[in-house]
């Protein structure tokens, strides 16, 4: 494939160099440069340096593209994480298509329902200067550099994992080199402390151009429900003196609270505000479009649909709202445990939203206004636009000590104090200050101890912080403040990331558990620290996903600021729900539920302990969904996973008929598959809610048809994690499989397995034998492995997949199956495996994304709309692949 591929690509770049780039945007609907102006300019520059750009994208998932101009166009490559200046942060780094040189000024917004649709911005640009020939260095898979820009200096390299040989692929790391520019992340974070724009000003032209094309995208597309609530009229509200005429900022970063352990003198030039629990959030209103973003500046937009149309109903003008996301409980308290649970229960409706602070408005930009004047505009404001979910944050007038003790007796978190003259920095400063209860923060999760008794899951969390030298010093351990499910949900967690070493450094004698690898950060509260650096009375409250591990450090105390004395500090580092069952019938069997028209026995017997979810639970999951499955199903020879007993009792698999006696259940004809008795198929929604009722959890495929056996008409990737492999990295790898077989010509589909990892299914036309489309399974799996080792493996082996990730070829075999689309799996929380769209692969939080739960939603949407449409004409063969994979 190497060569082939290779020199396709050079022709492709050749004859058209932006070609793929233009394919994929329509220019009529996105304010992205065309390339047609400036094209490609061909030839080498006489002078050495070259220029280079990193824009911010807040798409899906936030990330950094890296773009470095060669031979008339910008290389460009997708950086997850951003850059970093510590060598020892490997930064994955996704080659994506050349794009036009123009593109290195673009910042605007790509409207939704468009390639790469979101928020981009110039975070950093400035001159490279390689070291050797940059096109020969490009061409071999190692670029080394220096660079010269506002953000970023020193040495780096590009490098393409897997080297030379696999010249195709789309893996790079970029690598921070050690020179004088070189610091500990935990030191100094730069995506964290430099997050915004080097454009003076962020223009808000092309966000207004992209307007006009969200609102032409918008048309094409469903409606999003929104309050029937009328938006109140424009208010002529006064602008206060200081505002400065602006443009609307493509992204802002919010002003961070600075931790004090007395409460300031002059207590009369402060304002102190009830501390949330929550996770703070920044709201872009420009026009119809109303855009939330994280601290960080992840777009959240998609997690918090509702939210965003609640705020478009209030008819703000265009501007940035500063406030925070909550949760509150029935006593009228914030609960963080509660907003993640809104989070992974796709209650977000609970979610409230509350504003406090204007840095822009109306064309106008407030930063400079004291803090007093911005808040009295917000309330005037909010005071006839607030809702149910978008509410004014109240200050108060009160003793900064009498507040924090009333706030400390209602087990609140403390308080923040702002001073009443300060502007609005985009940084940590002392203006706004944080008073807590209970000394809280963050800490790095670095191993766990078994539990005791009865208790499951795990008994503690080793806890730890990083020093100046970035090395994880152990902080000491908490063991309390978690319910049973919580602690079986972070065991799950904490187990794929389990590491042979010790994080910590040094490691403290007598400090003993299951190490992992210092991914995860609980945010925990507790009463003092030791002389030895350790946390006593510690409580759990939470994961936090909005901060990263690497820039976790010891939070400490400073002085509040004096009046014209504003001082920027550095950045700190970075229910159940039960499907709806249908109402017993008064004809149901003495002792049954009547599920549809299938009387369900011992419809109350738990067969999930972890959750509690029931056999009745299961059957109605299978009634709602079985008009979705059944295409699935349909034609497809079957095995089933039976539980009489539950997911914790004995399984079994049946895959053939002369033992099954179930409703609507078909025996085929035992020629089919010579030598062996009769296999089974599916032929009705009914028959598919009869099997869960007679305890079957999970319905597996053949990849052929009883109608022609003996050729398969699909090919199924099954990501097989192993120990130790992280979502993140499952994720990565179902994106590398997708852009080999995009090399390869194959149109691919996605699904989650409901179980540990991912599959990824190419639909073919049932021509090739078994042995043909298992060989050539076979071969795209040792291609990655060749290519990518340090990812992925070829062979199955569970020693042989630690850390590593083994693309389940043998799914292809003859006789082989394969957990179905909308299948449930019998595994703790139910999982259920649903197909989903490749744009969809960053937003998934797990295997198990959906179980039966909290699926219906999903339902409804997937019966709207089908992230698969196609998958059941599509007739493509392996030929052409064949021979790209074998470089022919």
């Amino acid at each position: 494939m190497a060569k082939t591929a290779a020199a396709a690509t050079a022709a492709d770049t050749a004859e058209a160099p932006l070609g793929k780039y233009q394919r994929k945007r329509d220019f009529g609907a996105t304010p992205e440069p065309s390339g047609q102006a400036t094209g490609a300019r061909k030839g080498k520059r006489k002078a050495p340096a070259l220029s280079f750009v990193i824009q911010k994208h807040a798409a899906r998932r936030l990330h950094y593209d890296f773009r470095l101009e060669l031979d008339g166009t910008l290389k460009s490559w997708a950086v997850p994480k951003g850059p970093s200046y510590d060598p020892a942060d490997k930064r994955m780094a996704v080659h994506v298509e050349d794009h036009p040189l123009d593109y290195a000024g673009f910042e605007g917004v790509i409207p939704p329902g468009h390639y790469g649709a979101g928020t981009v911005i110039v975070w950093d640009r400035g001159q490279w200067i390689p070291d050797d020939d940059p096109a020969r260095a490009y061409e071999t898979g190692k670029l080394k550099f220096e660079l010269r820009g506002e953000k970023l200096q020193g040495h780096w390299t590009l490098v393409r994992m897997g080297g030379k040989r696999a010249r195709d692929d789309n893996a790079w790391l970029l690598i921070k080199e050690r020179d004088e520019f070189a610091r500990p992340s935990a030191e100094f974070d730069v995506v964290e402390a430099m997050p915004d724009s080097v454009l003076a000003g962020t223009s808000a032209q092309p966000a207004k151009a992209s307007a006009k094309a969200s609102a032409k995208a918008s048309a094409k597309a469903p409606a999003t429900k929104s309050p029937a609530r009328k938006a109140p009229a424009a208010m002529a509200v006064p602008l206060p003196a200081g505002a400065r005429k602006a443009a609307l900022p493509l992204a802002l970063s919010p002003q961070l609270a600075t931790l004090v352990e007395q409460a300031p003198a002059d207590s009369a030039n402060w304002q102190y505000e009830i501390k949330f629990d929550g996770y703070r959030i920044m709201a872009r209103v420009d026009g119809d479009d109303v855009r939330l973003f994280t601290r960080q500046g992840h777009d959240w937009t998609a997690k918090l649909r509702s939210l965003a149309a609640e705020i478009r109903t209030l008819g703000i003008p265009d501007g940035w709202l500063d406030g925070e996301i909550v949760v509150v409980d029935e006593n009228g308290i914030t609960d963080f445990q509660a907003l993640q649970n809104a989070f992974e229960t796709a209650h977000v409706e609970q979610i409230q939203y509350y504003a406090f602070d204007l840095p822009y408005y109306a064309g106008h930009d407030l930063r400079a206004v004291p803090l007093a004047d911005r808040r009295a505009l917000l309330a005037r404001l909010m005071a006839d636009r607030s809702s149910q979910r978008v509410r004014y944050s109240d200050s108060f007038e009160a003793d900064p000590g009498e507040m924090l003790h009333a706030a400390c007796r209602m087990k609140l978190e403390g308080v923040i104090g702002k001073r009443v003259d300060a502007p609005y920095v985009s940084s940590r400063a002392n203006s706004w200050i944080k008073l807590k209860c209970t000394n809280r923060q963050e800490f790095v999760i670095g191993g766990f101890t078994d539990p005791k008794g009865s208790r499951s899951g795990l008994g503690s969390l080793l806890l730890g912080v990083h020093d100046a030298q970035g090395k994880l010093r152990y902080a000491g351990n908490v063991g309390t403040g978690f319910d049973t499910a919580t602690l079986d949900k972070l065991r799950k967690q904490l187990d794929a990331l389990v590491s042979d070493k010790p994080p910590f450094d040094p490691l403290p004698r007598g400090v003993k558990g299951h190490w992992v690898k210092p991914k995860l950060v609980a945010e925990v509260s507790f009463g003092a620290w030791t002389r030895e650096g350790r946390v006593r009375h510690s409580v759990f409250h939470g994961l936090r996903t909005d901060k990263a591990a690497g820039a976790i450090t010891v939070e400490k105390p400073a002085a509040p600021a004096r009046k014209g004395a504003v001082k920027k500090t550095p950045a700190e580092p970075s229910g159940k729900k039960t499907p709806a069952r249908k109402a017993a019938s008064a004809t149901a069997p003495r002792g049954k539920t009547l599920v549809g028209n299938v009387a369900v026995s011992h419809a109350e017997r738990v067969i999930d302990k972890s959750t509690g979810l029931t056999k009745g639970d299961l059957v109605a999951y299978y009634a709602r969904a079985a008009a979705l499955m059944l295409p699935y199903l349909k034609s497809r020879p079957l095995a089933l996973v039976r539980a009489p007993s539950g997911i914790d009792g004995e399984q079994f698999f049946q895959r053939h008929g002369d033992t099954l006696h179930i409703e609507g259940m078909k025996a085929l004809d035992p020629k089919l598959w010579p030598g062996h008795p009769a296999l089974i198929e599916v032929t009705s929604e009914a028959s598919i809610v009869a099997a869960a009722q007679m305890n079957v959890i999970e319905f597996h495929t053949w990849n052929a048809t009883s109608r022609a056996i003996d050729k398969p008409n699909q090919v199924i990737f099954d990501i097989d994690p192993g120990e130790g492999v992280t979502w993140p990295q499952i994720q990565e790898a179902a994106g590398l499989v997708k852009a080999l077989l995009d090399a390869l010509e194959l149109d691919s589909f996605l699904k989650t397995s409901g179980g540990k990892g991912l599959h990824v299914v190419v639909p073919l036309a049932a021509r090739a034998e078994w042995d043909t489309v298992r060989d050539f399974a076979q071969d795209v799996v040792i291609h990655m492995a060749r290519t990518i080792p340090e990812r992925f493996v070829s062979k199955s082996g569970p020693r042989n997949r630690v850390g590593k990730i083994f693309i389940d070829y043998l799914r292809n075999g003859v006789g082989a199956t394969t957990a179905a689309a909308f299948s449930a799996r019998a595994r703790p929380g139910l999982g259920v495996s649903i197909p989903v769209s490749w744009d969809e692969l960053p937003e998934l939080t797990g295997a198990a994304h959906w179980t039966i739960a909290n699926v219906e939603d999903r339902l409804d949407e997937l019966a709207r709309h089908d992230p698969w449409d196609g998958f059941a004409k599509c007739r493509q063969t392996l030929t052409r692949a064949r021979k790209l994979l074998d470089g022919e």
